[in-house]
This record gives structure tokens, sequence and C-alpha cells, in this order.
């Protein structure tokens, strides 16, 4: 009962979040190309989503916070850790 109430909001197996950003990334090149290519592309990137949705729900919202709070720091290849930005 506790995963059911805490599981995020998931569409055709994926969270929301993940299924909006590629049907607008999808729905972008396929005005950029003219090709129906893009949709087969698409689909497989779906499937992958769908692959990491089953172990950790919420990957994609993890990593949209680690790139926004995580910046690459100047000393990066120095000390090999980023900083954390508030």
């Amino acid at each position: 009962m506790f995963v059911a109430l805490t599981r995020p909001q998931m569409f055709a197996g994926v969270t929301y979040s993940y299924f909006t950003a590629n049907a607008v990334i999808a729905t972008e090149l396929f005005l950029v190309f003219k090709s129906l290519w893009v949709v087969v592309v698409a689909l497989i990137v779906h499937l992958a989503g769908v692959v990491l949705c089953v172990r950790e729900p919420r990957f994609f919202d993890l990593w949209l916070t680690r790139v926004g709070k995580c910046p690459r720091v100047r000393n990066h290849k120095i000390w090999r850790c980023n900083s954390y930005r508030p």
C-alpha cells in the first residue's frame, strides 16, 4: 500500500514528466527533419524509459535535479567531484 501511494503518476509505463519530455523532443525532431524515422527513435527512447522506470520510477526527475543542482565546477578535472548549489 505504501508503494502505491508514493509512486509518481505513470503513463504508458513511464513517469508523466518523462513521457512529456519524450513527446516534446520527438515532435520537435519531426518538425525539423520531416521524417517518420523520428517516431521509431521516440519509441526506442520510450522503451528505454520503461526499462529504467521498472527499477526506479523517479529516475528522470532525479537526473533533472542532479543536472540542475550539481553543475560542473571549474576544477572538476583536479578533484573529480562537483559542488552542490542550493
